[in-house]
């Protein structure tokens, strides 16, 4: 029982590795962001042809959508790697 529960562990660590290397990129009128699996932003382009005001809309909606995106991403890694719970 005790191995069963630190292979578990070391699986979750792996698959937790894993997941800092997947990368999304959410491309908008311009503005662009990519978080990885940690669901750090990693890089923001903005386009200075928009008002402040257009930047900080479309800067939110990529956000939000990558955070959507690479959140549907693990999920199905999750249920992909058999790790039982």
């Amino acid at each position: 029982m005790i191995f069963d529960n630190l292979k578990k562990m070391a699986e979750l660590k792996k698959l937790q590795d894993s997941f800092k290397k997947e990368k999304e990129i959410v491309e908008r009128d311009g503005v662009s962001v990519e978080i990885n699996g940690n669901f750090e932003v990693e890089n923001i382009k903005l386009n200075p042809q928009l008002s402040t005001e257009q930047q900080q809309e479309v800067l939110k909606r990529c956000l939000n959508e990558a955070r959507e995106s690479i959140q549907k991403k693990l999920a199905k890694m999750m249920m992909a790697s058999g790790i039982g719970f």
